[in-house]
């Protein structure tokens, strides 16, 4: 073996790695790690691999990443811009412009203020700046819900509000840029606003029936000002709640709300991985009495998610993870099992029409109704898998086998070397929880793939990228298939990361 090819296979290795901790760890507290401990693995190794393989880490950008890390490479980038050359620059601007477009308003605001924090003002981070704030649908609307976060842009990238830089086709000394940036910079100095929200957002200092025009999360702290009861609040913002401000709002009310919150929601256009969430968030109670909404809705999300692959898997056995540890920590309550159920939904779908066997180490046999409790006996629930003869076998896990401990890991070792050396049963394991220690997700077995996961609807992906930690495939082909997903992220961005 060259010493180009070792390189070559050692930075291969390294981006896997990288990659998935990218999808898993978001610097919050993990059942069996802290968060600091969290955040100091993310610091070294977004660092290494920005400093080692850059073109690799922009790459990342393009794979189904999680939002902190996507955010996380993006200020890398941009503060390290010097290190670049001017072709990296090229591709990177595109991707950073693609990724921030997908990306949650509040999470680029909150990149902004990082870059200003940091004193990253390059030329090129004031036209992403700029060219991301021109592409918002209303400006206003962001000034009302993300006044510091816009303020802090417009500051920073010293954009000049009344020449209409952020509303492209005004023309300059419109009105309405001449009051955003009164609004912004100069609060109280105009009597009135032209702009509706705007107007209302002034009204509601001293007016509560302005209250009910402006954006849920902002008339919410209107309504503390007035004093205005909870439930009536929350019955007259229904229409202005999005989705995901109902189930919410309902979740932090223990499962009651007022009449009209959660009858409105369509359950059924929901995504898997946060619906799967929400039916958590249920007790048993619940869940059994609505179960045939709940279960219409969580195959039709898995539908949804499997797209043409539906029903292409042949037999598949799945062993999944409902053991305590599966309930995760307060910063990410119930997210393992969570993504445990998300993925039966979603297996079931992709298997041959009756041929798929789901088995959760509890002994479970009611989907809707799993817990997390008791030890993970992964090793005795994979024999019973293997006892199937599935053409597939996907665990998912933590990776913390204790019942008894490490016996899964050998039970794979004999499976693939004395009775499927010909691996007629194609296994993998999705791991939704970042090692910190390890920096990467915990391993079962050396002869088995591992990709971490956070939402199931990316289960197809990380089981094709998976196969690259397997050895059956070499650096060449890791690149190439970076390279195809950064050429195709950057021309259409809404194929690729959610």
């Amino acid at each position: 073996m060259t010493t180009e090819t070792q390189a070559d296979l050692v930075a291969a290795e390294d981006v896997l790695l990288f990659f998935n901790a990218a999808v898993t760890a978001t610097g919050q507290r993990e059942f069996r790690s802290e968060a600091y401990r969290q955040r100091l693995s993310l610091d070294f190794l977004h660092e290494y691999v920005r400093v080692n393989y850059r073109r690799l880490y922009a790459a990342a950008l393009a794979l189904d990443i999680n939002d902190h890390n996507a955010v996380r490479i993006v200020h890398g980038l941009l503060e390290h811009a010097g290190d670049a050359s001017v072709e990296e620059k090229h591709t990177e601007g595109r991707l950073i412009a693609a990724r921030l477009a997908g990306l949650p308003p509040q999470r680029v605001y909150r990149l902004f203020r990082g870059l200003r924090g940091a004193k990253v003002n390059n030329r090129r981070t004031r036209a992403i700046m700029r060219d991301w704030l021109a592409g918002r649908p209303d400006p206003a609307h962001d000034a009302v819900k993300y006044r510091a976060g816009l303020k802090t842009a417009v500051r920073h990238a010293h954009l000049r509000l009344n020449d209409g830089d952020v509303v492209p086709g005004r023309a300059p000394g419109d009105p309405r840029d001449t009051e955003l940036g009164a609004f912004l910079f100069r609060p109280g100095r105009l009597p009135r606003y032209r702009h509706r929200l705007l107007d209302a957002w002034r009204r509601a200092h001293y007016e509560q029936g302005a209250v009910d025009e402006l954006p849920f999360t902002v008339a919410e702290g209107f309504a503390a000002r007035h004093g205005m009861e909870r439930e009536a609040f929350l019955e007259r913002m229904v229409p202005r709640m999005t989705r995901l401000e109902r189930l919410r709002t309902q979740g932090q009310r223990g499962g009651a709300a007022p009449a009209g919150v959660v009858a409105d929601v369509d359950l059924t256009v929901m995504p898997l991985t946060r619906l799967a969430l929400y039916v958590l968030t249920l007790d048993s109670e619940a869940r059994a009495r609505d179960r045939a909404e709940l279960s219409t809705a969580l195959r039709a999300a898995a539908r949804r998610a499997a797209g043409p692959l539906a029903g292409s898997w042949g037999r598949v056995a799945a062993v999944l993870d409902d053991s305590y540890s599966s309930s995760g920590s307060g910063e990410k309550r119930r997210r393992p099992l969570a993504v445990a159920l998300a993925c039966h939904f979603l297996l079931e779908v992709l298997a041959a029409p009756g041929a798929y066997t789901p088995l959760w180490t509890t002994g479970a046999k009611d989907p809707l109704l799993v817990r997390p409790w008791g030890p993970t006996p992964l090793g005795i629930r994979v024999l019973d898998a293997l006892e199937h003869g599935p053409d597939r076998l996907v665990i998912v896990s933590d990776g913390w086998d204790n019942a008894p401990p490490g016996l899964a890991g050998e039970v794979l070792r004999v499976w693939r070397t004395r009775l499927d050396p010909d691996r007629r049963t194609a296994v993998v394991h999705l791991n939704p929880v970042y090692d910190a220690d390890g920096f990467d997700v915990r391993r079962l077995s050396p002869s088995v793939p591992t990709a971490g996961i956070r939402d199931a609807e990316d289960l197809a992906a990380l089981v094709e990228i998976a196969q690259f930690s397997e050895g059956r495939t070499g650096p060449a082909e890791l690149y190439a298939y970076l390279d195809r997903q950064v050429a195709r992220y950057v021309d259409d961005p809404s194929g690729g990361p959610r």
